[in-house]
């Protein structure tokens, strides 16, 4: 077992029971064992205490519901609806899992991020089509594809199983993204663009504070509290990530509003936060 460091501990043999005592004191149900990839934090009260649980909720819970009662009002269809739902269960769950470091609520957090994210897919390949038009093809391949990821995920805890089936979801959004962005609706590029590079900054971050945790940890012993917190950089992960997909969400809002020739437009809530409003036809 490897040293419980700063924001990204590693537990190389999460197997041992000691490990679950440790993170989750002696009454600790006998769950699953946790994969070694995942933050671990233990060290309260001093530079490498982890970042805050509600990261991860607000960056994905209140975000889509500051859109979600805007869309259901202008009538939009449910498939917009159901991805802000799943934005906001990935919130919840990744909010449910740091307060608790169970891996029952690990696959809360995760499973969730395939799920919504089969959403957008679907969303975003049928932007083109009739209103409130279904293709059950489509929606009979994500179902399989996600109903398999859980399947072989929750028998093979290999978190890069995860990251690599995620992944190629995002990838496949990324290529439609640009391509409409670049070909058919221009002057969407800088939402394209702002979504997927806050995504990436977000996934930078991820990686630095995996790769660099120790050096982060001991940085923070000689930083001012207000300071160290700055370095939390998988809080940074969630709150860019979760930034980014919604920015995402209303990118494909609005090429599939254009398409409809509704009349979209993006407003800000208190000059700072964006919501898609779509207002209402003109009269002849």
């Amino acid at each position: 077992m490897t040293e419980l460091c700063g924001s990204c501990v590693r537990v190389r043999c999460a197997q041992d029971p000691a490990v679950r005592v440790l993170l989750q004191g002696p009454s600790a149900p006998q769950s699953p064992p946790l994969p070694s990839w995942l933050p671990r934090h233990t060290d309260k009260g001093s530079g490498g205490d982890p970042p805050p649980p509600w990261t991860g909720a607000k960056r994905t819970t209140w975000s889509p519901i500051t859109s979600l009662s805007s869309t259901y009002r202008d009538g939009l269809e449910v498939r917009y609806i159901c991805s802000f739902l799943g934005l906001a269960a990935v919130g919840v769950g990744s909010w449910c899992f740091h307060m608790t470091l169970l891996y029952e609520m690990q696959l809360l957090d995760e499973l969730p991020m395939i799920y919504s994210t089969c959403v957008f897919v679907y969303c975003l390949y049928e932007c083109f089509k009739e209103e409130n038009s279904i293709n059950l093809f489509s929606i009979t391949l994500l179902l399989i594809f996600s109903l398999s990821v859980t399947v072989v995920y929750l028998n093979w805890k290999e978190p890069v199983f995860h990251q690599v089936m995620y992944g190629a979801l995002v990838a496949s959004l990324v290529i439609r993204s640009i391509f409409i962005a670049t070909w058919v609706n221009p002057w969407l590029k800088p939402l394209c663009y702002t979504s997927l590079g806050v995504f990436l900054l977000g996934f930078l971050l991820w990686n630095i504070d995996n790769i660099f945790c120790e050096t982060l940890r001991t940085s923070r012993h000689h930083l001012p509290p207000g300071v160290g917190v700055v370095t939390q950089f998988h809080a940074w992960w969630h709150i860019l990530t979760g930034l980014g997909s919604y920015l995402h969400i209303l990118l494909s809002l609005q090429i599939r509003s254009i398409y409809l020739k509704h009349r979209p437009k993006v407003k800000f809530i208190c000059g700072v936060w964006p919501i898609l409003h779509i207002e209402p036809q003109k009269k002849s």
